[in-house]
């Protein structure tokens, strides 16, 4: 009887735990929307990091760098839409 009860209360969730798991979902959804698109676009070229030095400006080019940055924006996107759906914990069910 008593472990029916500590299960209920572990299952009691602030309003803090719902808002940090909402954020974290929203956070790791706009970084991976950002690293699919962004290293494919015009304005990738033009920053500070490419004149740091001459070896960080061939690779910061180079399509096979693009092409791992945007398949860590996909798991980005992998786990912010797992998120989602564990936001049903919440829901009291």
């Amino acid at each position: 009887m008593n472990s029916v009860h500590e299960r209920e209360a572990a299952k009691h969730y602030r309003w803090y735990h719902k808002f940090s798991a909402l954020l974290f979902a929203v956070l790791c959804f706009e970084l991976g929307a950002f690293l699919v698109m962004f290293p494919w676009l015009d304005n990738w070229g033009s920053n500070y990091i490419r004149s740091i030095h001459p070896w960080i400006d061939s690779m910061w080019m180079r399509p096979e760098f693009r092409g791992a940055l945007t398949g860590l924006g996909v798991v980005n996107l992998y786990i912010a839409l797992g998120e989602i759906f564990r936001l049903r914990r919440f829901s009291g069910e």
